[in-house]
């Protein structure tokens, strides 16, 4: 038998329907059946790699399977690629869904993401923190050589706290990752008193600093994540994308090939070779990657996760005003120990495009689920201490309360292997490296390595 194609006699020989006689109307020529072609979705047989969630663990697994010509298919529960790093436009403002930074020192994500389009915009490098009544400035005096009188004066820890910062960066910053990740795990605040610092500045500085980067003011945290962090933010800056986060994630799904994402496709179950989504639909595929979050990923395999997944909460507000209450790129801390306010951010420092001409946005974060009714108005009186009464004028945009914001990174629970992993079955997201953005790339391009190798060893 020979092979049929579209079109007829005229347009392609290899047709044996002779002329006149085709069903066709208009017959099909062959630049008609390129362009048809060209437009069919690059995946038009069976994948041999299932990814669950289009998260930055999911997206990047997957590009680097692109690059070894390895077909996929991402199945995303949700309406847009991204994970828990997205961007809303609401009214002519960038809202990310939570206050997100990008550390501009990751050397993973330095591989796969192209920084220059992203545009950051970095941070100062420092910090205003509110103790005793008053704002007072704590910045990295290595980059700002002009602020070191200022900050040694400033009431946030001693002088010999001040040089002991200095010897942690110096320590830090001469480490390898490798290094650090095999030094022995403590709670953070157990590091950080061992390393010589007094409660004082454990108290003001790191537990108002790292809450809002663990999400937790206990310093109950991984030392290791800890020191990982902390040498981040010595290396290079804490910086947003100009047009959000989520511009992250929409340059890394851009990169996809046609027909290689599936959105609003919430998987259901899995099975040894398959995936069923809700709608009953079965994909097969040889292997299966899930690369949702650690709490989607324990439903979905409860008998790989024996134990409820722990996770940290927080409840971010948006509120929008014609002046700014804070005329630099800084994030404000509350080193008062008292209060409902872990950090404020005005966005719109950092980069213009996140408000419209005329307004700026600010972000205050709330440690964990805050679900009181007044918690817009009572923020606001709240930061009257910290701003003056022009917070007053202040006008609530958004609340997002945000349950599974960072996956519990407690000692010792990093690198965790799964013995009763099924064959085919892989797990791929932050909470298997560090809850970071690195982390989560990372997790991504070790899992697509994984599944380079084996699938060379059948070839």
């Amino acid at each position: 038998m020979s092979a049929r194609v579209w079109g007829c006699a005229s347009a392609i020989p290899a047709c044996r329907i002779p002329p006149g006689k085709c069903s066709i109307n208009p017959p099909l020529t062959l630049p008609a059946v390129s362009r048809f072609i060209s437009k069919k979705p690059s995946i038009l047989l069976p994948p041999k790699v299932l990814i669950i969630g289009a998260g930055l663990a999911g997206l990047t697994c997957a590009l680097k399977l692109q690059n070894a010509g390895i077909s996929f298919l991402i199945l995303e529960a949700s309406d847009a690629a991204g994970g828990r790093v997205r961007t809303d436009e609401l009214g002519g403002f960038l809202l990310d869904r939570g206050f997100q930074v990008y550390l501009d020192a990751y050397p993973e994500a330095d591989q796969i993401l192209d920084l220059p389009a992203l545009d950051l915009r970095p941070f100062s490098p420092g910090a205003l923190v509110f103790h005793r009544g008053k704002m007072h400035r704590v910045m990295d005096v290595f980059r700002r050589p002009g602020s070191l009188i200022p900050s040694a004066l400033a009431p946030i820890g001693t002088i010999a706290d001040k040089l002991r910062v200095a010897l942690l960066k110096w320590r830090v910053s001469r480490s390898s990752l490798a290094e650090i990740a095999t030094r022995p795990d403590l709670a953070t605040a157990e590091y950080l008193r061992n390393f010589g610092f007094s409660d004082g500045m454990i108290d003001v500085f790191f537990r108002s600093f790292y809450g809002g980067i663990f999400l937790e003011r206990e310093l109950r945290t991984s030392s290791r994540m800890f020191e990982f962090t902390f040498k981040m933010f010595s290396a290079g800056s804490a910086t947003l994308p100009a047009g959000g986060m989520g511009e992250i994630t929409r340059q890394l799904a851009n990169r996809l090939p046609t027909g290689s994402l599936r959105l609003n496709s919430p998987v259901a179950s899995i099975s040894p070779g398959s995936a069923t989504l809700a709608s009953g639909e079965i994909i097969a595929a040889a292997q299966i990657v899930v690369a949702t979050d650690a709490a989607t990923a324990a439903k979905l395999l409860p008998e790989i996760f024996p134990d409820p997944v722990e996770w940290r909460a927080v409840t971010n507000l948006y509120y929008t005003s014609s002046k700014s209450p804070i005329d630099e790129p800084i994030i404000a801390l509350n080193g008062s120990g008292e209060g409902i306010v872990n950090n404020v951010c005005v966005l719109s420092e950092v980069s213009r495009a996140y408000a419209p001409p005329g307004q700026h946005l600010i972000s205050v974060s709330v440690l964990g689920l805050n679900d009181r009714p007044d918690l817009p108005a009572a923020v606001k009186s709240e930061l009257a201490a910290w701003f003056g009464p022009e917070v007053s004028d202040w006008q609530h945009l958004r609340t997002d309360r945000i349950e599974h914001a960072l996956p519990e990174q407690l000692p010792c629970s990093g690198g965790r292997t799964w013995a009763n992993l099924p064959t085919g079955l892989h797990l791929c997201g932050d909470y298997q490296t560090s809850a970071s953005i690195e982390g989560a790339i990372t997790s991504g391009h070790k899992t697509a390595e994984s599944l380079i190798r084996q699938f060379s060893k059948t070839i």
